[in-house]
């Protein structure tokens, strides 16, 4: 192999070459794309699954996502271990495997008991993947391009989230919801044979040799290094911030689409058309000026990733209220559009600044600890929270807690980036004597 096919690694690591370390992001991303894309077909399709035999309220409707959700970040830790032990291209293939079936289930549900199964099941798969992937992924890029190889990867998200939209509300439209589930799910088993074929790197092979230290084995040492995680200031505020924004993030997606035809009077196919490509357009551009402005920014600041979710959320929080309390749609959809790329800029940096906070072999169990705060405290609660609101007042009130949320994530990043530069100069000043 020579010196132009590998990417930038340490002297005497094992090297992947740059064609495996590509080759994975891109079927990572396109994996991640169908993640959003069936975790987001569901908004898509609420309408006409409430407009069912099923005869689901709101808050029943709400609790679809909060079901999986539930099951994701209870499956997260367990995985989370796994993943720092095992071979992870195999586990990433298993979930991919586990939640298109359930995807697939969820069409043939006959009531509401069973489609609440069928989505929660959707979680398992998920938790393999979303936990491992990343971890996978730090492995296969050095430090200085990090950040821009986990914005492309996380820029699945608003591809994958806006194609939930735009290919649930048209499937529905032109065959059933049932059928949309049914055809969704089935990608998932050609992905998941593809994905054995993954390059399995040593674990920080990307960073210097004293980062390497192997994670013990056993319950009570994956216990103990969770709890000392949670003790680490400059991760645990990250991790607040980063289920605010997921309180945040998770509501609106979920919503949106029916507040726009409810409190805007858009039909539904624009509705979901409509949301998709602010979404897809939004999502590509802010994640990959997050991924990018945080690379460079971090040549003048190691808390650059911090800085920049904190700075871009703030921002943003005053204009998704605008976004959701316009009436005129000259006012709130270039605010929806603003609102939407600031809050993706952050979506990138702040999962490559998890990876960074702690060791290469502590990874997947950071990811997977982040992964379960962040849903617990997040889009668990939300989806249902908003739908119980609306039930209680309207959907138009209820919404209103998404602005809030957003300014709180943005207050916890810039605690987290302060509390990270605090701790560093304390290790530089210990290191002195």
């Amino acid at each position: 192999m020579s010196a132009q096919d590998s990417i930038a690694f340490p002297p005497g690591t094992t090297s992947v070459t740059r064609r495996a370390a590509l080759g994975g992001l891109a079927l990572l991303t396109l994996v991640n794309l169908l993640n959003y894309l069936d975790r987001y077909l569901l908004a898509a399709l609420l309408p006409q699954i409430k407009a069912s035999g099923l005869s689901l309220s709101d808050f029943e409707l709400g609790t679809l996502m909060t079901g999986f959700i539930i099951v994701y970040l209870l499956a997260a830790p367990l995985f989370g271990a796994l993943g720092d032990r095992g071979r992870r291209p195999r586990l990433i293939a298993l979930g991919v495997a586990l939640w298109s079936l359930a995807t697939a289930a969820s069409g043939l549900a006959r009531g509401y008991a069973q489609l609440f199964i069928a989505r929660a099941a959707v979680g398992v798969g998920e938790a393999a993947y979303g936990t491992i992937a990343p971890a996978l992924l730090a492995d296969y890029f050095p430090r200085t391009i990090r950040g821009r190889a986990f914005a492309v990867f996380y820029m699945a998200i608003p591809v994958g989230s806006a194609l939930g939209y735009v290919f649930g509300g048209l499937a529905a439209q032109a065959w059933s919801w049932r059928a949309a589930f049914l055809l969704a799910g089935l990608p998932g088993a050609l992905l998941a044979a593809c994905l054995l074929w993954l390059c399995d790197p040593p674990r920080g092979v990307q960073e210097p040799e004293a980062a390497r230290a192997p994670v013990a084995a056993g319950v009570g040492a994956t216990l103990s290094l969770y709890a000392a995680l949670l003790r680490r200031a400059p991760y645990t505020l990250t991790v607040l911030g980063y289920a605010a924004y997921t309180f945040a993030m998770g509501g609106l997606a979920f919503w949106m689409p029916t507040f726009l035809m409810r409190e805007r009077g858009l039909p539904s196919a624009q509705a979901t058309t409509a949301f998709g490509v602010v979404v897809v357009v939004t999502g590509f551009l802010g994640t990959f000026a997050g991924g990018w402005l945080g690379d460079l920014w971090q040549k003048r600041s190691s808390q650059a990733y911090l800085w920049l979710c904190g700075v871009a959320t703030l921002l943003s929080a005053p204009v998704a209220a605008v976004a959701l309390m316009a009436s005129a749609r000259e006012l709130y959809y270039p605010a929806l559009v603003a609102a939407e790329l600031l809050l993706f800029m952050s979506t990138g940096p702040v999962n490559s600044a998890i990876v960074n906070l702690v060791s290469p072999a502590q990874r997947a169990s950071a990811v997977a600890l982040s992964v379960f705060a962040i849903h617990a405290l997040g889009d668990v609660v939300s989806p249902a929270l908003i739908g119980a609101l609306s039930d209680r007042w309207s959907l138009r009130l209820a919404v209103l807690v998404v602005p809030v949320a957003v300014a709180a994530s943005g207050i916890l990043w810039l605690a987290a980036a302060m509390a990270a530069r605090t701790a560093q100069g304390t290790d530089v000043r210990s290191a002195a004597h």
